[in-house]
């Protein structure tokens, strides 16, 4: 039952409400104040705008570029998804996918002591105030020495190099300072210095490349490089005395050698010429002995089958053999009493010779 007269106005279904006159009101406004806001005062242009400029920071933040000695490791709202080769790539724009580009294929380097001026790697050479610490050591034999070196490394897993340890070049600084500490402290100033220069490189590598391993930093050592190795600065000047007296006794020492290398094999030569003379002579007697014996014996046959013409034969041959020798000759007749004087056939000859 209704209890509204019919003679009363019929009811506004508006009541307390915005009217659509009003919303037509309200639109028109906003879109007059739209316009006094854009440029140019039309709205769709700016909408053409920020479309492209959407599209072209979507463009900007998709495609990269990994260079060719490098891998890109991709992360997809911080997820590890994979690695993509060098060359050009697409991701998922507005940080969806993010890269970092790993040199897989450069070698890098650390210096330690000493800096490389304009150095890329802000972690290639040591802080300012580090360089000095990380150069002084002691050796085995309690003496102090400075040791500068290098560290020549390649990143072989870019995954483990980026996740595995939190700052692995700071890191492989510190494993490669205490290695080179222990490596040092195990051996005398003299060997750090001079002879043990390379068991200490081969060294430092295999225990570095072994921390490294141990602790999963992706890192592959190439070399470690020794480079200037000095006392400190108080003890230098005779440390450098100490020095030039051991290069002047090895100096002492190779001339001694040299004059040994020089005498020594002349005189084992002419030993050897000597002995071989020696030998040559006393085969020259034996054999002149043997043959002089032989022609004895063949002359005592001779003599038995005909004694009386071979004595005389003998003598003859003797005497034609000590006649010449002899200066002055006398001849002595058994039967005279007087002294026979020979021609001098001599004098002729020894006249000539003078």
């Amino acid at each position: 039952m209704s209890t509204d007269n019919d003679n009363d106005p019929p009811r506004n279904p508006w009541k307390g409400k915005a009217s659509p006159a009003d919303l037509d009101q309200l639109t028109k406004q906003f879109s007059e104040r739209i316009k006094t806001l854009l440029p140019g005062g039309s709205p769709p242009a700016f909408f053409v705008l920020l479309f492209i400029f959407v599209i072209g920071a979507m463009a900007w933040s998709s495609i990269y570029t990994v260079p060719s000695d490098s891998v890109a490791v991709v992360q997809r709202f911080g997820k590890y998804v994979g690695d993509v080769p060098p060359g050009l790539h697409f991701r998922f724009p507005f940080g969806i996918d993010t890269t970092q580009v790993v040199p897989v294929k450069r070698q890098l380097k650390q210096e330690f002591g000493f800096t490389t001026p304009n150095a890329n790697d802000p972690m290639q050479s040591p802080r300012v105030n580090d360089a000095q610490r990380e150069t002084q050591m002691v050796t085995g034999d309690l003496n102090a020495a400075l040791v500068e070196w290098v560290v020549q490394y390649r990143i072989s897993d870019p995954v483990k190099f980026l996740f595995e340890v939190r700052r692995p070049s700071e890191t492989l600084r510190y494993v490669s300072e205490s290695v080179m500490r222990e490596v040092v402290g195990d051996r005398t100033v003299d060997e750090v210095i001079t002879i043990g220069r390379q068991e200490i490189e081969s060294e430092a590598l295999i225990k570095m490349q072994a921390t490294s391993s141990k602790y999963a930093m992706g890192i592959s050592i190439d070399q470690v490089q020794l480079k200037n190795i000095n006392p400190p600065q108080p003890v230098q000047e005779s440390f450098n005395e100490v020095n030039q007296a051991q290069q002047e006794k090895e100096k002492l020492i190779n001339e001694a050698r040299r004059d040994y290398n020089k005498v020594i094999p002349l005189a084992e030569g002419e030993k050897d010429q000597r002995i071989r003379e020696a030998d040559g002579y006393r085969l020259k007697r034996i054999n002149e002995a043997k043959g002089n014996t032989a022609r004895f014996n063949a002359l005592y046959v001779e003599y038995l089958k005909s004694p009386e013409v071979t004595r005389k034969r003998i003598y003859l041959e003797t005497m034609q053999e000590v006649m010449p020798k002899l200066s002055s000759k006398i001849i002595l007749d058994s039967d005279s009493q007087s002294i026979l004087p020979l021609l001098n056939l001599n004098s002729k000859e020894q006249a000539n010779h003078e």
